[in-house]
């Protein structure tokens, strides 16, 4: 990279873009330790290895000892989900927006041919509020805290979510200007409307609360790095 991420000026975000990791209803799997203690491996089906699809089973094997077999070359994710009624995988990760808005996972939903294991959110979502996230199940596992490290890394995109950044070195009235702005903004009532009508979330997040994410997940040793680098690798 050729800047500092570091040194970006941070708005605000409308909606963090937070994930879940779902496994087909037909399987004996009802929770994270079913599969954990469980021998046989659950294969998750994904496009490649660039995705969110990829690396949070992959990041669940490192966390909690999962044993989750990552299965890829599937063109998008209605392939994916047949590919689950069809038991030629068991499990997929996608969004929590995509999982629990009006598509095929409503009918899922409903006659329990999906259960969701986890949420990458650092709260339960509203619309999940039985699922665990990542940190309440590496507090259950007792993850160490190079672990801990290395999911602050790999989960921070979905805490960005869609943000809206400025470069380095916007003078600091400026950025108080753009930040109180976005809160106006986030709060009109006919911007509220409006993403209703149109079915979009909204959560917004502070332009202070994002640059210390970003700070968080740049202080991070090179062992971490490298153990990231290395779960990423094909």
């Amino acid at each position: 990279m050729q800047f500092d991420f570091k040194k970006f000026t941070w708005i605000g975000g409308p909606v963090e873009g937070n994930e879940v990791l779902f496994i087909g209803g037909a399987t004996p799997h009802k929770s994270m330790r079913d599969v954990v203690v469980m021998s046989d491996a659950v294969k998750c089906g994904d496009s490649g290895t660039t995705s969110t699809g990829y690396y949070i089973p992959k990041l669940m094997n490192e966390l909690c000892g999962a044993k989750f077999q990552i299965v890829t070359g599937y063109n998008s994710g209605a392939e994916m989900d047949l590919a689950v009624q069809r038991g030629e995988t068991q499990c997929r990760a996608t969004s929590v927006a995509g999982y629990t808005g009006f598509g095929a996972f409503k009918d899922w939903r409903q006659t329990g041919s999906a259960r969701v294991l986890v949420q990458t959110g650092r709260k339960r979502d509203a619309k999940l509020p039985d699922v665990p996230t990542v940190y309440q199940l590496m507090d259950d596992f007792k993850t160490p805290e190079a672990g801990r490290r290395l999911a602050t890394v790999l989960l921070s995109p979905g805490e960005f979510g869609w943000p809206m950044v400025a470069p380095p070195c916007v003078p600091a009235d400026r950025v108080k200007a753009l930040r109180a702005a976005f809160t106006k903004a986030m709060a009109d009532g006919e911007f509220i409307a409006e993403a209703k009508k149109r079915q979009l979330e909204l959560d917004p997040s502070s332009g202070e609360a994002l640059a210390l994410v970003a700070k968080e997940v740049m202080a991070q040793p090179a062992a971490v790095i490298k153990r990231m680098k290395k779960l990423l690798e094909n």
